[in-house]
């Protein structure tokens, strides 16, 4: 078996799963992804960049991720308002790429760079102790027991999420399920270098600060779901 082979087996239970597409796209977003899109996506088949900040074409003061931002909803907004900190954003969904291409067109967001694929892949590739926040915002739960190696919250990412993040610096992770809520309090728990930072219920039953409500949270909010907002905080390995 090929070092590619093994590569793409070891993956298989690791990535990002995600529709690929669902409708076609309008004609202004197929123009943006056709367009727009190129000038934005990495690309981790090239060289490892020494620093996040070669990624950006200005100085930038933080480097944060957002790992399947869906539509896009609260990545655009904490670009929108964040416009010294460059982002990363993640989705193999390209009707909600589309989505988002639309919304930094329409701010100019010029401190978005986008990866349409695995997650797994952009997280080896960046360069060590570079982000200052890495968000997971409602991933799909698999609900079903035999699909639960499908979580991307597991022991070998949270090691890549790690990798990449300051000391110091934050994985945030929402969700309204509460299996996959405990699922990750357990993994966190057991990986060395995370700590969860709540002291009281309220650090997360309630929204972060400056928090932008998606639709798919809203949904949930009225199907009588309750989010949970958890803050961990990384150390050294």
């Amino acid at each position: 078996m090929s070092n590619s082979e093994v590569d793409r087996k070891s993956r298989s239970t690791e990535s990002f799963y995600g529709r690929r597409k669902t409708q076609k796209l309008k004609n202004r977003k197929q123009k943006l992804v056709d367009e727009l899109l190129p000038k934005l996506l990495l690309d981790p088949n090239l060289s490892q960049p020494s620093q996040v900040q070669t990624l950006f074409d200005k100085p930038m003061a933080a480097f944060r991720m957002e790992i399947g931002f869906g539509g896009g909803e609260h990545l655009a907004r904490e670009a929108e308002m964040n416009p010294d900190t460059g982002f990363i954003g993640v989705e193999p969904f390209i009707n909600g790429m589309a989505k988002m291409l639309g919304e930094i067109a329409d701010y100019q967001l010029g401190n978005v760079r986008l990866y349409d694929d695995d997650a797994t892949r952009i997280l080896d590739w960046l360069p060590a102790q570079s982000f200052d926040r890495i968000d997971l915002l409602y991933p799909d739960p698999w609900p079903k027991k035999r699909h639960w190696k499908r979580r991307f919250v597991s022991h070998k990412n949270l090691g890549r999420i790690a990798r990449v993040l300051k000391p110091g610096g934050e994985f945030r992770f929402a969700s309204d399920i509460d299996t996959y809520v405990n699922w990750t309090l357990t993994h966190c728990h057991e990986h060395p270098a995370f700590e969860w930072t709540a002291n009281s219920v309220d650090d997360w039953r309630l929204p972060w600060p400056n928090w932008h409500r998606t639709r798919y949270e809203a949904k949930a909010i009225r199907e009588g779901r309750v989010p949970a907002y958890l803050i961990f905080e990384t150390h050294p390995l």
